[in-house]
């Protein structure tokens, strides 16, 4: 089994914990103090990263480490830097950019989601690297804004840098499932607009609050008839259609009724589901005498399929048995990932697994245990090897 260092994994992620790495320019935070970190790491073991703009203060971070075995495929690996917000710290019981290591957990914000699995994709590769050469070459990346709009992955496809990779290890915290499916998402915005007039005279204005209300019904009836359509999928459950936001008027003027109103929804999908067809059927949900509706896309990221049976999900696979010396677990994203823009935009077979725990994402007192940033740095270089050798069962 290839040797990691197993206590330089550990306090690197120590170390990316503890700079806050949210989006917030109002409290002078971004991603780069930790991409900064990724960099300096990468050239004190002699690699040369390209840093490149995904927008303004928010850097992706890319070294290929050659193999120095000859012509073989080219395998990624990807993190994200940015981290959510640490919300309300009367929640937290410890400091979440503490990085603190306690009860075999190290703790903090970002641990889990996804720190631990950027710092294992790391190690992982310089333990390879430091056990011999190897055929073709390891990409490692380091991207912007995965909690975002996913700009990070977007700008790494449109800058042509997935072009030359042959399959993508997304260092998410999966619980040890192996993750080739992941649901979709799509996001819609439903603008409604009426007429406005005083609420004692109802008759002169056309409100848009009714066409809501109607919409929201229509919206659960249609979640039915998806689920109908497209029974659960094994790793990834229900096809669900949630309102998540609803704009309308202003309690300074309870007397007016407005001339708009907005209902944003979350879709998730599996395979086999339509977007188009989903954004379609809501526009047509909207009609209604006097009320104007427009349906906005504001995310449309499809459901992600890969089979099983390919080079990077095998390799993987065969890694986790050698390495834990059990029979691995097959799982499913319930959310999206980087993974998405990779498989959907840029080309990529993806497939999701990490340190942390499946749900622990996003809540106060975010942990990971010691072990498994460890065994999984394990899994990433034996993963790596595998499918660059294509030593595969």
């Amino acid at each position: 089994m290839i040797e990691v260092d197993a206590q330089g994994v550990l306090e690197f992620t120590q170390a990316l914990v503890r700079v806050p790495s949210t989006n917030d320019p109002a409290r002078g935070r971004s991603e780069r103090p930790a991409a900064d970190l990724v960099v300096a790491k990468m050239r004190e073991w002699g690699w040369e990263p390209a840093v490149h703009e995904a927008a303004p203060g928010r850097p992706n971070v890319v070294a290929v480490v050659e193999g120095g075995g000859g012509d073989g495929p080219t395998l990624m690996f990807e993190g994200h830097t940015d981290v959510v917000t640490e919300g309300d710290l009367s929640e937290w019981t410890v400091d979440p950019f503490g990085g603190e290591i306690r009860d075999g957990r190290l703790w903090g914000r970002g641990s889990a989601d996804m720190k631990s699995g950027l710092a294992a994709t790391l190690y992982a590769t310089r333990a390879l690297q430091l056990a011999g050469p190897f055929p073709g070459r390891i990409k490692v990346c380091a991207l912007a804004d995965e909690e975002g709009l996913m700009i990070g992955a977007h700008h790494f496809v449109a800058e042509g840098l997935a072009a030359d990779v042959d399959g993508a290890i997304v260092a998410e915290p999966e619980a040890g499932e192996i993750c080739a499916v992941a649901k979709g998402a799509l996001r819609l915005r439903i603008d409604l607009t009426g007429k406005m007039a005083h609420g004692a005279m109802p008759r002169h204005g056309r409100n848009p609050i009714p066409a809501a209300a109607s919409l929201l019904a229509a919206l659960e009836t249609l979640e039915k008839e998806l689920q109908e359509r497209h029974p659960a999928h094994e790793h990834l459950g229900e096809v669900y259609v949630t309102p998540t936001v609803i704009r309308a008027g202003t309690e300074e003027q309870v007397n007016v009724i407005p001339a708009v109103a907005s209902v944003f929804v979350d879709v998730r999908t599996i395979p086999g589901v339509d977007h188009q067809e989903i954004a379609g059927r809501v526009g047509a949900l909207t009609a209604r005498d006097g009320i104007a509706a427009e349906v906005s896309i504001l995310v449309d990221r499809p459901p992600v399929d890969v089979p099983v049976d390919d080079p990077v999900v095998v390799a993987l696979a065969a890694a986790h048995r050698a390495v834990t010396g059990v029979e691995p677990v097959y799982g499913g994203v319930p959310g999206s990932t980087d993974g998405t823009v990779l498989t959907h935009w840029g080309g990529i077979p993806s497939v999701v697994y990490g340190p942390g725990g499946k749900w622990i994402a996003h809540q106060a007192d975010e942990y990971v245990e010691v072990a498994e940033i460890v065994r999984c740095t394990r899994v990433f270089a034996e993963a790596a090897r595998r499918f660059l050798t294509r030593d595969l069962p």
